[in-house]
């Protein structure tokens, strides 16, 4: 796998980058554009369940022997990702441990729309990552969560009903239930919804990016003191665990495509299902700002130039 400098301008130019873009010029020109909420739900139900179809189907075809040594990294990837989050957010941000705790549960877990931009980079490559990462990024998002509310309630516990919101929530639900879905019905099975899932899958996206650069605009509008700490967060702590995110696949065994695109999902940081989880059990932190780091600071960061970066290094490594 080889990068160009015509894959990487392609991705900065590629449709769903620049509908991002339009996005977040929209709110700088104050604009009237809006994606009612109702659609919102429906495109992020839809692209959760495209790709987990799609995942269902590789996984059709993989052994358990050769998901698992993949499933332990990925928990291990979590554990350390969250963890060196919240010792940053201690010592950087200063943060106290409530607020520590809640956003390294959001750095912790996973991004899936920086998840699926990374499979799309990787595919525009001609390198298409392995089918079974799907599933791994409910490995990683799980663990993190939890870690990061168990920090933030030491000597507390945490309640069944957090492990429980966590394994029920949209995120986890539509992943697990579409590969699910893509394993029992395989691929022909699958080609009968193909046109939907498959055929309309670039344009939903584009949609999806369109409504995630407005919201990641108006994020940036609440950085407000301690930004430019923030800012040096947000973007070097994910830099930090992309790389250490696509050595530890690469060593796991994945193509230097599948690796790259699992140490994205180490650098990303989780915009729907930690902010969900941590506005339950820790009502008291800061969600506003967490939501500000992973949406507007990290979530833009990764897609302009960490993608690109996680992917020469896995070029590099695969030398």
């Amino acid at each position: 796998m080889t990068l160009s400098p015509e894959l990487l301008t392609g991705n900065l130019l590629s449709p769903v980058v620049l509908a991002f873009a339009l996005g977040m010029v929209a709110r700088a020109v104050r604009s009237d554009l809006a994606i009612p909420p109702a659609i919102q739900s429906y495109l992020s139900i839809f692209l959760l369940l495209a790709i987990g179809l799609k995942g269902g189907v590789a996984l059709r075809a993989t052994t358990f022997g050769e998901v698992a040594l993949l499933l332990v990294v990925t928990v291990v990837t979590g554990i350390v990702t969250c963890a060196s989050a919240y010792a940053l957010a201690r010592i950087w941000l200063r943060d106290n441990r409530i607020e520590a705790g809640a956003i390294a549960a959001h750095f912790g877990s996973v991004s899936a729309v920086t998840f699926i931009a990374a499979q799309q980079f990787a595919e525009r490559s001609g390198h298409a990552p392995e089918g079974v990462i799907v599933a791994l990024v409910v490995a990683l998002e799980i663990p993190a969560i939890l870690l990061g509310l168990t920090l933030a309630k030491r000597g507390e516990g945490l309640r069944w009903e957090n492990v429980r919101e966590v394994l029920v929530g949209k995120t986890a639900l539509l992943l697990i239930g579409g590969m699910v879905i893509g394993a029992i019905a395989g691929k022909k099975g699958t080609a009968q919804v193909d046109l939907m899932y498959g055929q309309l899958f670039q344009g939903t996206l584009m949609l999806f990016m369109l409504d995630m650069g407005m919201l990641a605009a108006g994020q940036l509008r609440h950085l407000g003191r301690g930004a430019l700490r923030l800012v040096a967060y947000g973007s070097l702590l994910p830099l930090a665990h992309g790389v250490l995110g696509t050595a530890l696949g690469f060593w796991a065994g994945l193509s230097p495509a599948g690796a790259a695109v699992f140490g994205t999902m180490a650098a990303s940081a989780s915009y729907i299902a930690a902010p969900a989880s941590v506005r339950a059990s820790l009502p008291e932190a800061n969600a506003g700002r967490c939501i500000t780091a992973a949406l507007g600071i990290t979530f833009p960061f990764n897609l302009a130039l960490g993608i690109p970066a996680y992917f020469a290094f896995a070029t590099w490594l695969a030398r």
